[in-house]
């Protein structure tokens, strides 16, 4: 090899260098990266990334769950999110988490986490998010008097 292909070869390492080093920190800032050739990828957060509850529930609960509370848990696991602790929480939410588990609330697959803590809560409870600490907790709904309700 002569001094002037080495040179060359150099000048052109070097500018490739420069031009992978140009592109890659280019495509860091944009929001759609080209992965192929008829091909984008979105590099933004998903919503379900941005809110963890909103993310679809991906399980359907086991036999051995036959409690609210054991369901709530289950759900959350994944999640990142834990039921705020019991001191922290109204003395009515234990009677929730005691009550059996019906069995058309075994199968939420594919309903966003947040509609099925709702749904597993019923209407008499609200649900309450600590994004801070990924808590959630339940409070009785305000309109919901004690004892039974008539809806008319």
């Amino acid at each position: 090899m002569t001094h002037r292909t080495v040179r060359f070869h150099r000048a052109v390492a070097i500018a490739i260098c420069a031009g992978g080093l140009l592109c890659g920190s280019v495509a860091g800032l944009a929001k759609e990266m080209t992965i192929a050739r008829y091909s984008t990828l979105t590099s933004v957060p998903t919503k379900e990334q941005l809110d963890v509850l909103a993310a679809p529930v991906t399980q359907v609960l086991p036999i051995t769950v036959t409690r609210i509370g054991e369901a709530i848990a289950a759900l959350l696991e994944p999640s990142g999110y834990r039921l705020a602790p019991a001191l922290a929480a109204p003395v009515e939410r234990n009677t929730l988490l005691a009550l059996r588990l019906p069995e058309v609330h075994r199968d939420l697959e594919g309903i966003p986490l947040r509609s099925a803590l709702k749904t597993l809560a019923g209407p008499a409870f609200m649900l309450v998010e600590d994004p801070v600490y990924r808590l959630v907790s339940f409070e009785r709904c305000d309109n919901q008097e004690e004892g039974f309700s008539s809806k008319r």
